[in-house]
């Protein structure tokens, strides 16, 4: 089935394009593009699977917001040296600008990550959403039947609506942000709540219902309360940015054909866009 709106994280596609193909996918000028490139063609293989009407691509315009490390210090910490690869880094821009020729919808907030972008954007829209995103703290977003996301893994894309969350974590499908805040998450440098894994997380959320239960009914002391004031702050993706949002009606055509040509001749990227094209096409078609 069609859907209305695919929004996509746009940090999580291409940096699993930048590690899933080969560095020696290169440009004429010898510099690595490969991340661009299986961005592209993992955008086309989405749209014709779920032949959006809108698409959205959301970007990181600040990937450790000063508000999130305010909040909770430790926020991404061990990224600070390294955020983006370098290799990676001056691909970013090409693989933005050749959506942005196609027609599509690139969009970012300064001072915000992608996640607050879909987030802001899902408050705003009507209609059924997806979600694409290799990015677990999306799933605080799965509002059933509306809004779902689309999780890549080994086997291809899990559908995750609440049903799927209850599956795999063992609470209501709209408890996962109290979890993930109990529980924490090493790589967002998120400590989660002293002493909790993930079995006491389930069984506090399955026993007090939300983090506001939890705390009137069970003995925190001040460190903890810190915590889960400052992780709310941090985990919780803001939905309320004023975001300018553009027209992101999926076009059946480049909205500018000679750029796209450009930029496939100066990055060899002529392929990839082809397959983009086509994509747009047969998602116009039916």
């Amino acid at each position: 089935m069609p859907t209305d709106w695919l929004l996509i994280d746009g940090s999580s596609l291409i940096f699993r394009a930048f590690y899933g193909v080969p560095r020696t996918v290169v440009a004429p000028n010898g510099a690595p593009i490969n991340g661009a490139r299986g961005c592209i063609d993992n955008l086309a293989r989405l749209i014709t699977e779920r032949r959006p009407a809108h698409l959205a691509l959301a970007t990181d315009e600040d990937w450790r917001p000063a508000f999130r490390v305010e909040a909770l210090p430790t926020y991404k910490a061990h990224r600070v040296a390294e955020p983006v690869p370098p290799e990676l880094e001056p691909q970013m821009p090409v693989a933005w600008d050749v959506l942005r020729a196609a027609g599509l919808a690139v969009i970012g907030a300064a001072g915000f990550e992608a996640e607050d972008v879909i987030a802001s954007i899902v408050a705003r829209v009507t209609g059924r959403v997806e979600i694409w995103s290799g990015d677990r703290d999306l799933f605080a977003l799965v509002r059933d039947p509306d809004v779902t996301v689309l999780y890549p893994e080994r086997g291809g894309l899990a559908v995750v609506d609440e049903a799927e969350i209850t599956r795999r974590y063992g609470i209501p499908g709209r408890s996962y942000l109290d979890f993930a805040i109990l529980r924490g998450d090493p790589s967002d440098g998120l400590p989660g709540l002293r002493g909790v894994g993930a079995k006491t997380a389930v069984d506090l959320v399955r026993r007090h219902g939300d983090l506001e239960g939890i705390i009137a009914n069970t003995r925190l002391d001040g460190p903890a309360l810190e915590y889960l004031a400052g992780a709310r702050r941090v985990v919780a993706p803001v939905a309320d940015i004023p975001l300018d949002l553009p027209d992101c009606a999926v076009p059946d055509a480049p909205a500018d054909p000679r750029r796209l040509a450009a930029l496939g001749a100066d990055w060899g990227l002529a392929s990839a866009i082809a397959r983009l094209t086509e994509a747009l096409a047969r998602r116009a078609a039916g």
